[in-house]
């Protein structure tokens, strides 16, 4: 005997409304679309998921070989597409990774594997804004968004800031 949706849904895993079963699992997800909307106002949403199943695989990767993928700068510039709206330029343009509104940014992305938590500037790049993104051991991932004229003050054209010297202003990723 063939079952349809309809004997499968019932008022334990769904509500019936304006004639059409609507299940849980589609409440819970617009409700966490909601969610996120609300904890990031520039949501991309439609790259979260693109952005959970690459990290996703680079963990998993990562347990099952004990060695890295070299995706975290792509996870990083997602990061900042999703959480601040950065509209990413093509891959390897020159002078920065994307626009903000009328700004270019930067996006360094700390990986896991990395010995210090660091960064290095290039300040000959193209950029009015950078924004640094930590996924840390944990594969757990946060951000700092800086305006370039907040930057200390060098000689020369690099520039190390170090994570424990920024403090982040979202704590996880979607």
């Amino acid at each position: 005997m063939m079952h349809g949706p309809t004997d499968l849904w019932n008022d334990d895993n769904a509500i019936y409304d304006d004639g059409e079963w609507i299940t849980w699992d589609e409440i819970n997800s617009h409700l966490e679309r909601l969610e996120f909307e609300a904890c990031f106002p520039n949501l991309d949403a439609d790259l979260v998921p693109i952005f959970k199943s690459l990290l996703a695989v680079a963990m998993d990767y990562h347990d099952l070989t004990g060695s890295h993928l070299q995706v975290y700068g792509d996870l990083g510039e997602l990061y900042g597409a999703i959480t601040h709206g950065i509209k990413l330029h093509r891959n390897y343009a020159q002078g920065s990774d994307g626009k903000l509104g009328n700004h270019f940014v930067e996006v360094k992305t700390i990986t896991p594997f990395k010995n210090s938590d660091q960064v290095t500037l290039n300040l000959k790049r193209n950029f009015s804004k950078v924004l640094i993104v930590k996924i840390d051991a944990g594969f757990e991932v946060r951000s700092q968004l800086i305006d370039r004229k907040t930057l200390p003050k060098v000689k020369g054209d690099k520039l190390t800031l170090r994570w424990s010297d920024i403090q982040p202003k979202d704590s996880k990723a979607p």
